[in-house]
Formats: structure tokens, sequence, C-alpha cells
């Protein structure tokens, strides 16, 4: 049994999607419930908005010289905190891997290493009047979202027009684009993982359980770009600027902000308020969201402040996807920076006619903006150009580094920081209920949790079964929001009460009332919402860049940009619950019954309150450490992770937590674990059990095959 328990006792996943409930059952049906399912956006962004009111008071009121410097100061600093610790600097070992000659210029196809053993493939464009005297300016070229990364026409156009005026332009792949496409399949040049958003965003929220976004290695390519333009004794170290569209144009304000060698930049179809892109389009990929980024008290504006009064240019289109509204107000503002440090006319906006697109004008306005402020005198016409075919464009030899030189990818990048974090957790274990006693505490800070108040239910309207009655409900959430609830009441009544989680909803279907019939067999009331993004709830009308197996993982980014997790909302909706059913049912026992993904949130629960007496938990069994570690994830159970959990806790360390209260999981033979390891769950399961034993609770800590054996 103790093994049996050891090997079994890990926290649940699965890959159950949610659904709307039957209309059997469905609660939500009066006018003022309408638009149930978008509830969990709706105040995401709302809390979203008070935290953006905050920071625009407090920029409203900034006039002088001192007061932008102090600002752009704490901009700086809450940037550096967002981003986290850079890695350290290792040797570039470039190489140059092709030559091709053009006429005015020559290209030259590179590989270097940002980080050891993670190569970034490039292309240097250089004009055949550069000489070796560092006395070229130089453009670091981001590329934007296209799945052939710096290859893209659009792009190779837009460089050999900057070439031909006589800069030197480094144009790089983003991981997960063009010759650094992971995920690949046998053939070495397929991939598992399609597009671009989702190549980052895959394992992007893979990194937010070690507390840091893909910002930061992508960033970290994009520094290390600007270091390989400096080690060329082309370059003029003065005069070096970041130019680049869509994705390019986040890179570009990204990295200028980051990087005070950057002497110009020019962000291109980007930047727009938060405020502005949540009423339109919503959050993007994970690329594009920094870890605790509102939070910080920062907005999209303060990527340009932290250039001022550097030479700036935004450049823009009428119906781009990025609001325009947003980009004027961004506009309005850093011209008064801009103004207060005295070089008002440094900062410009050029806009045209146009959806999210190059157009000639913004393209010859980019052109004269670098020409001016780099003294280049060129011509700033826009020139059609021939374009080379990709294959003559690789670095590489078959166009994907990861099947031609192998090295580190986001994600084995990501595991050495989860493998890293594992050993203190491994450590700060050893010390027992010391450590067991304050894991609660940490992670309400972490998770962004908030106590509730008791639920006020409303009741709806009642059904008749042939063995129970099924009384419907709703009540108000942390958000203000209206959630439904079923309760099941068996003919005879024991006073125990029972609240059963599923990600598929409340609702009437086979697997549902499987799993409810045996507790109301038992006599147990059976308590079963649909908490905000499930069933009635959800999933909602985002879809977004990163929804990935039918989940919208912009709305998790969402919730880390403002310091939240959605788990910290629907384990405070689930807590508000329980107290209810002890305040006004006065239930002799409260069991908490989770299924999947969503034992998460009742483990959660269980620890951050005494609501619950005891605690079980059916189906596949995982980790937050397991879902890090694992190429391939349950990206539904992802949207139940608290960002940055793996530096102070995991969800076993929750489990242990409960001791002495009794804890069953229920496994039936032969069951199988898709993504974990049986090292790790025996790694993990030992962990409760040993908590449990300290406890001296073992007894309370079993493994049954049936969940009616629980009851």
């Amino acid at each position: 049994m103790k093994r049996k328990i050891i090997c079994c006792f890990i926290v649940l996943v699965s890959a159950i999607v949610a659904t709307a409930a039957p209309a059997k059952y469905n609660t939500l049906g009066g006018l003022g419930f309408t638009d149930s399912q978008n509830a969990l956006y709706k105040y995401l962004t709302g809390e979203a908005s008070l935290l953006l009111e905050q920071r625009a008071r407090q920029v409203a009121g900034l006039t002088t010289r001192e007061d932008w410097l102090n600002r752009q100061e704490y901009v700086r600093k809450a940037l550096a905190k967002s981003i986290g610790e850079f890695p350290e600097r290792n040797p570039l070992n470039a190489k140059v891997t092709k030559v091709i000659r053009r006429d005015g210029y020559r290209i030259e196809l590179v590989v270097f290493e940002s980080q050891p053993n993670f190569f970034v493939t490039a292309s240097l464009y250089i004009p055949d009047k550069a000489k070796k005297n560092h006395g070229t300016p130089a453009l670091l070229f981001c590329s934007g979202h296209a799945e052939t990364g710096r290859l893209s026409p659009a792009y190779q156009k837009q460089m050999q027009n900057f070439v031909q005026k006589g800069f030197i332009v480094l144009s790089f792949d983003p991981v997960g684009q063009g010759e650094r496409t992971q995920y690949l399949k046998e053939d070495g040049i397929a991939t598992s993982v399609p597009g671009p958003t989702i190549q980052h965003s895959y394992p992007g929220t893979q990194m937010l359980l070690c507390g840091y976004s893909a910002s930061r290695p992508m960033m970290w390519d994009g520094i290390r770009a600007i270091d390989y333009l400096l080690s060329r004794k082309e370059v003029d170290p003065d005069r070096i600027g970041v130019t680049g569209r869509s994705g390019g144009g986040t890179q570009t304000a990204m990295i200028a902000a980051l990087d005070s060698r950057v002497a110009a930049c020019s962000p291109e179809n980007y930047l727009t308020t938060y405020n502005r892109l949540f009423l339109t389009m919503g959050p993007q990929d994970a690329e594009q969201d920094i870890y605790h980024f509102i939070a910080n008290g920062l907005d999209q504006t303060d990527l340009a402040l932290a250039m001022a009064p550097k030479p700036y240019l935004m450049i823009t289109t009428t119906n781009d996807i990025f609001n325009v509204q947003g980009t004027k107000e961004i506009e309005q503002e850093m011209k008064r920076a801009w103004q207060a440090m005295g070089k008002r006319d440094d900062f410009k906006r050029t806009e045209d006619y146009a959806p999210h697109a190059y157009t000639k004008k913004n393209n010859e306005s980019n052109y004269a903006f670098y020409s001016k402020c780099f003294g280049l005198p060129c011509d700033t016409l826009l020139a059609d150009q021939k374009l080379l075919p990709d294959s003559e464009m690789y670095a590489t030899p078959n166009g994907r580094v990861y099947s031609s030189l192998g090295g580190e990818d986001l994600f084995t990048l990501n595991l050495k920081e989860a493998d890293r974090l594992s050993r203190l957790l491994d450590a700060r274990r050893k010390t027992g209920r010391n450590y067991y006693g304050h894991v609660a505490e940490e992670a309400k800070a972490l998770a962004g949790y908030r106590e509730p108040k008791p639920a006020r239910p409303m009741h709806l309207g009642s059904t008749r079964e042939a063995a129970y009655v099924v009384e419907r409900y709703a009540t108000q959430g942390e958000g203000g929001y209206w959630f439904p609830y079923l309760i099941y009441r068996p003919q005879s009544l024991t006073g125990e009460f029972a609240v059963y989680l599923n990600a598929a909803g409340k609702g009437d279907s086979i697997a549902i009332h499987d799993a409810i019939e045996p507790m109301l067999r038992k006599g147990v009331s059976v308590l079963v919402p649909d908490l905000v993004g499930y069933g009635e709830m959800g999933p909602g009308a985002l879809r977004g860049d990163a929804w990935i197996g039918g989940v919208s993982h912009n709305l998790l980014y969402l919730s880390c940009l403002i310091g939240r997790s959605i788990l910290a909302i629907r384990t405070a909706d689930l807590v508000s619950l329980a107290d209810m059913i002890r305040e006004t049912e006065k239930a002799i026992r409260i069991t908490g019954v989770a299924h999947g993904e969503t034992a998460s949130i009742l483990l959660h629960a269980a620890a951050f309150s005494k609501s619950f007496d005891r605690v079980v938990l059916t189906g596949d069994f995982c980790s937050y450490y397991s879902m890090a570690s694992q190429r391939t994830y349950d990206t539904h159970a992802a949207m139940n992770i608290v960002p940055g959990a793996l530096t102070a806790y995991d969800l076993p360390d929750l489990a242990a937590s409960l001791a002495p209260r009794p804890l069953s999981a229920v496994a039936a033979p032969g069951n199988t674990y898709r993504f974990s390891t049986p090292e790790q769950q025996e790694k993990e399961g030992r962990l409760v059990w040993d908590a449990y034993k300290e406890a001296g609770a073992a007894d309370n800590l079993q493994i049954k095959e049936r969940l009616e054996d629980c009851f």
C-alpha cells in the first residue's frame, strides 16, 4: 500500500475539454446573466484597467524634466523586475557559413550562440562602401511573425533597401521561426507545433511556471545580436538602430527599452495602450506579455519612455490590428516627455491609410528617419528588389537549426531552470513541517489570491429525478459575475456534503453522473459548480494567437500581466461555496472531490482554508514540475497554473501541507499517466507520504479504486 500511495499520489491533470452544460441543467437563462461566457475576460480586463488608471494618474502629473527622468528610472527598474535576470554573456562563437555577392553589397549568412549551444541564424547585409574603420551606421532588423522568419520576402525587401542606402543590416530569426523552427518531426523539416506564435506560446506557458515570460530569452537574442554587430569593425558603435514590424515591432520596442546601446529605434505596427488592446483584439502571444508587466505599474507606453529622449519613430497604420487610438495616446504622452527633456522633435509618428502592413509612405519615412538621425545622406525612396530563394539564404545546411546543428531550444532552456528551482525546493522540503506550514501563504501571494466571503445563493428552480432532486442556483463570484451551481440531494440525507469539480461542467452528461451517483447512493448531497471559464461560464469569445488545443492561453497571459492567476479566482469562488455550505446547510462534513485538471483548484482551496474536511482526487496525476519538464503537456491543465509557482512550491507540497486531514486518490488498476514519468511520480508521492507520516496521519493518506469507497 505504501508504494502504491507513493507511485500514485501526485496532482491531477487531464485533457477534458470544457463544454457548455446540456440545456436540461442550464441555469443562467435570465437577462441579468447574459454574456456569462465572457465573464472571466471582462473581470481580468477590468482589473487591468484599474491598474492602468492608477498609472495614468501618476503620469498625468509629470511636467518637469526631473519628473520624467524619475519616471524613466522607475520604468527601467520595473522592466528589469518584470523581465528578470538575463543569462551571463557567453562567447558568441559566431561563424559566417556563406557569403552572397550582390550588386553594391554582400550578404554574410551567420550562426552565433546567444546562450551556450543556443544557435541563432542571421543575415548580415554589408554595403561595398563600408570600411573596417567603425564608421558605418547599422540597423538590427527584427522579423515579425512570419513562419520563414528573416527570409520572408517582405522583410528581405526592407533589408535590401536599407543596405543599398548605405546601412549595415543584421537580421536574425526569432526562435520558433525560419531556420529556428522548433518541435521538428522525424523528417527534420516539418513541425508538430504550427505557427510562429504557437511556437512561442507553447513553451512560453511552461516558462511562466518558473517565473518569467518568453520575452526574456527572445529579447536576449536581440541584445546578443547587437553584441555581434559591435564585434564587426565596419559598425559605428554610436549609430546602432533597431527596426521591425508587427512581432518585429514588439522586439524593436522591447530591445530598445532594455539595451542602452540603441541610439534610435522605429517600431512598426505594434505599439498601442493595453486598455485599447483589451477592448479590441485582446492580449497576444507569450512573447508580447511580460511577466507581471501591468502589475509592476507599466503600460506599453513605458517601452518608449525607457528610450527618451533618443530619436524615436512610431510607424503606424489607420486600420492596424493594434488599435490606432492607443497609438495616438502613446504619441501624446511621449511628446510631453520628449519636450520636457528638450528633444520634442526627436519623437515622431508616421501614419498611412492601410491595414496591418508595410506601405510605401511608411517605408520611406523610416529610411528618412535613419538618414537624418544617423547623418547618412541617401536616397530615401522605396526601390523594387530581386529576392533570393530561401534555400540560397540558409545559414544552416538544411534550413533547420535543430536537425542540422542540434542545441538548445526554448523547452530545454526552461527545463534547466525548472531543474534548478526543483533542487532549491528539495532543500526546503528537508525541513518538513517547517516548510509545509508556510507553503499556503507563499502560494497565496504568487497566485494573487483574495479571501472570499461566503456565497449568497439565488435559487433558480428544481428538478425531481427518480432517486434525487436537482436544485439550480447562481451566486456572485469574486468579480461580481454570477456563476451557476447545482445541488444534488439524495432521498436519504446524512448531513454530509461533497463539492465536485469537473472541467466538463455541472451538467447531466454520463461522465458527470457516473461520478455523482455513487456519492448520492451513500446519502451525500453533492454541489457541482461551473467555475468561471467552465460550463456555462466559458470558454468565452477570446481565441487569440495562442489558441492551443482548444484553449486560449492568451487568457492566462492576461492574468499574469496583472499579477493574478485564473486559478486564484476559481479557488476563491470554490472556497466561497464551501463556506456557504458550512454556514447555511450545517453540513457535518464537507469533502472536496476533483477530477482531472480541476485538482489543482481543489488543492489550493483546501490549503488556503479549512473549508474542506477532506480531499479526494480522481484521474491522471502530475505536478507543475511535470508540466514544465515534459515536452508535451496538457494545455487544458495549463490554465490552472500559478505563474512563478516553482520558485516557491509545487502541487504535491500543497497536498503534503494538508496533513493530517484525510486525502485520498482514486486510481483504477493499470492507470497510466501521460504527462509525467514514473520517477517523478515516485519522488512526489514520497514527499506527500513522508509529510503525512511526520504528522502521525499515515492512515489518512489512501488510494482507492472507486470513488464510493471514499465515503
